[in-house]
């Protein structure tokens, strides 16, 4: 195939990845160790580790693991924790121990835990306190044997610490009560651990480093095989493509506000940051905005990676045009697609353009990607080095250049398959190892790709297929519009019309304003003949807009 994309490559980046100086992510972590030991590696709430206190904290929950507890290795483990500093520290020591990371949702419902749980055959799980009730109601019902239960606190400085876990219990009352008999509190793990000595096991590309569940919004949760292969890959292809972004720093300073149990923020933000001997600013609730814009305030930051609703929602609130941006350089938009009124406003409030990624949990994830840096066009980017893409018929067939069709991605970091499914794996995969993603999109001349939209989304109005990111994507150009989200509704007439939901930023904008705005901007089938207006859309964890429960009301 002509690979188009590689005229528009950035200056020193090659076509095909180096091989990979690492043999896992435990090697590649280990390294960054050796190599950064008093360099602060994770910051939260005031607390601030070095990775020379990863390291030892992580070895300790290694031995744990392996010495106290007899998991071997290829057991699964499985992580129900939101962004804290016990994270990294437990997530290490998996790998250290030689075992592989199922990383869980922690706002997950009972039977979404217990799917997951027993999909997974976890034999361990680390749990935040404040969702121990749920997994109380679903163990006996998977393969888990042992329970490590955290507080926030657990890692903070004293008394901070102690105090913040004092005010969720009795002042909040966020942490409902829970039985989980023979549970283990996380500092006695640690604290058995460091009275034992790791056994070393051996890892290689083709383990599995990660089970990354996916599809939970469109089906059965499935289990992405994510191998140390695949993950050590694509942190090289993200480094590799970066260039120079952060040569004049001498660190890089990543604010990490989507959950690291996503993989966008798992590999962009986690793995890629402490690879490079970079601090991940860890937001533990990116809800809260007015908490999150004095957190970062106080950094002088050099990267952001965000969604859509995100990078709106920071800019609706107040304080945040006081921020001091003169560091930034890297600002990654991911997850969904970036609509061009965001962009804008981003642009002019920070002087950062917002960076398009696209990629998918199978591609663990970064597969296209803006070059760095560039300015705000609406293209998802380039094939990153190593990766093919090309635009595919519903049979599979590569179409020409420019043409509407599947995007479909082979490289080395797309998944080894759907774990315990080979007939979903089959589905996705075709022959030569390319992965169908089920997002539609086209290719110009100049090997640049935009996505029109996902295959399950789009909307037919008489034979006329209407893809809802455009129209989305017009209505938040609206003054008084902050969200919107667009699906097909039955109609007698055209099979299917076009309806909206939004959210206002005040009450003068009406459901006829939103429909004569369209009139002059898009096309007649294309416009929406009703609208919804909410007080907030359904979200995913990472604050995707989910059409699906909008469709299913």
């Amino acid at each position: 195939m002509e690979k188009i994309w590689l005229k528009s490559y950035p200056e020193g980046v090659p076509e095909e990845l180096p091989p990979p100086p690492y043999g896992s992510v435990r090697e590649m972590i280990e390294k960054a160790f050796e190599s950064y030991p008093d360099r602060p590696s994770f910051t939260n709430m005031g607390t601030t580790l070095t990775y020379g206190q990863i390291d030892t904290l992580s070895m300790q929950f290694a031995c744990y693991l392996q010495q106290s507890l007899g998991l071997v290795r290829g057991e699964r483990v499985a992580i129900m924790l939101p962004n804290i500093l016990q994270f990294p520290v437990v997530m290490t020591g998996i790998f250290r121990a030689g075992l592989v990371v199922v990383n869980v949702n922690p706002l997950y419902t009972a039977r979404e835990l217990e799917h997951q749980l027993s999909d997974s055959g976890a034999k361990c799980i680390v749990v935040l306190e404040n969702f121990a009730h749920i997994l109380a109601e679903v163990i006996d019902k998977t393969a888990v044997e042992h329970v490590v239960t955290t507080s926030v606190g657990d890692l903070l400085n004293f008394p901070k610490g102690l105090i913040t876990n004092l005010v969720l219990r009795y002042l909040r009352k966020s942490v409902p009560h829970f039985s989980l008999p023979g549970s283990v509190v996380f500092r006695n793990a640690l604290n058995a651990g460091s009275k034992e000595e790791l056994t070393h096991v051996e890892l290689g590309f083709a383990d599995i480093a990660f089970l990354q569940y996916t599809g939970g919004t469109t089906g059965v949760s499935k289990g992405a095989m994510l191998s140390h292969r695949n993950m050590v890959c694509n942190v090289q292809q993200v480094i590799i493509w970066q260039g120079n972004a952060y040569l004049e720093f001498d660190s890089i300073i990543a604010i990490t506000a989507l959950p690291l149990y996503h993989i966008f923020s798992l590999q962009g933000n986690c793995l890629t940051v402490m690879a490079q001997g970079g601090l991940n600013v860890l937001i533990t609730n990116p809800r809260d905005c007015v908490a999150f814009v004095k957190d970062i305030a106080k950094f002088k930051f050099n990267m952001l990676t965000g969604v859509n609703t995100l990078f709106a929602a920071l800019m609706n609130t107040p304080g945040f045009s006081n921020v001091d941006f003169s560091d930034l350089r890297v600002c990654i938009g991911g997850g969904m697609a970036v609509q061009a009124a965001v962009a804008k406003e981003w642009k002019a409030l920070t002087n950062n353009s917002i960076l398009q990624a696209y990629g998918l949990t199978e591609t663990s994830p970064a597969a296209i990607v803006n070059p760095i840096p560039s300015e705000f066009t609406g293209a998802i980017g380039l094939p990153l080095p190593s990766t093919d893409v090309t635009i595919c018929d519903d049979d599979g067939n590569a179409l020409d250049t420019g043409s509407i069709g599947e995007i479909c991605i082979r490289g080395p970091q797309v998944m080894e398959g759907y774990w315990q499914r080979p007939e979903e794996t089959e589905e996705v995969m075709l022959p030569g190892g390319w992965l169908r993603t089920g997002d539609i999109g086209r290719m110009n001349d100049d090997g640049f790709v935009f996505i029109e939209d996902r295959k399950k989304d789009m909307i037919l109005v008489s034979g006329f297929n209407v893809y809802p990111n455009e129209i989305e994507n017009v209505i938040v150009e609206m003054d008084g519009i902050l969200e919107a989200a667009a699906i097909g509704v039955p109609d007698d007439h055209s099979g299917e019309a076009v309806k909206i939901f939004a959210v206002r930023k005040h009450d003068g904008v009406s459901e006829q304003d939103v429909i004569d705005y369209c009139r002059d901007k898009l096309t007649n089938y294309k416009r929406p003949k009703s609208v919804e207006f909410r007080d907030d859309l359904p979200k995913t964890n990472i604050g995707k807009i989910l059409r699906r429960a909008l469709r299913d009301d």
